[in-house]
C-alpha cells in the first residue's frame, strides 16, 4: 500500500514537469521601452481577428513576445499565444502560411525556422491583432 502511494505521487510530480503551459514572463525594459514608443501617439481599437496579409509586410519583433504589424497610420499589435522563443535575437525568422485565405488570423500556426541551420525551429500561434491608429492631424 505503501509503495503504491509512492509510485502514485510520483507520476503525478512527473506529469505536472511535463506541462507545455508557458510561464508568462515579464517584458524587459527595453521591450517596453520599444514597444511605448513604437505606439506613442496611437489610440488602440478593439481586437481583431484578421488582418490582410499584406498588411504583413512591415514587422517589427519587440520581443519574443510582441510582434508590430505596420500599415500606414495603423500598428497591429501582436501577442502570440506562446512565445516565438529566438525571433528577438534573430536566430530565428518567423514563416506564416495562409492556406485558401490572404489573411493573418488568430490562432494561425506559424513555422520559426533556425536561420544558422535552416531548417524549423519550432512554431507559435497567433493571438488576436489589437489595432493601433495614429489619428489625423
Amino acid at each position: 500500500m505503501r509503495i503504491s502511494g509512492l509510485v502514485t505521487a510520483g507520476a503525478s510530480a512527473m506529469l505536472l514537469s511535463c506541462s507545455s503551459t508557458p510561464v508568462a514572463e515579464a517584458p524587459s525594459p527595453k521591450a517596453q521601452k520599444d514597444l511605448a514608443e513604437a505606439l506613442a501617439g496611437h489610440v488602440q481599437g478593439p481586437p481583431m481577428r484578421c488582418i490582410r496579409n499584406y498588411r504583413s509586410n512591415i514587422m517589427e519583433v519587440i520581443d519574443d513576445d510582441t510582434i508590430l504589424f505596420r500599415d500606414g497610420r495603423t500598428i497591429y499589435l501582436q501577442k502570440p499565444r506562446n512565445s516565438c522563443f529566438g525571433i528577438a535575437n534573430h536566430s530565428r525568422t518567423l514563416v506564416t502560411r495562409q492556406f485558401g485565405t490572404t489573411d493573418l488570423c488568430d490562432g494561425d500556426i506559424n513555422r520559426l525556422v533556425d536561420l544558422s541551420a535552416g531548417f524549423q525551429g519550432g512554431a507559435c500561434v497567433f493571438g488576436p491583432f489589437v489595432p493601433y491608429t495614429k489619428p489625423k492631424s
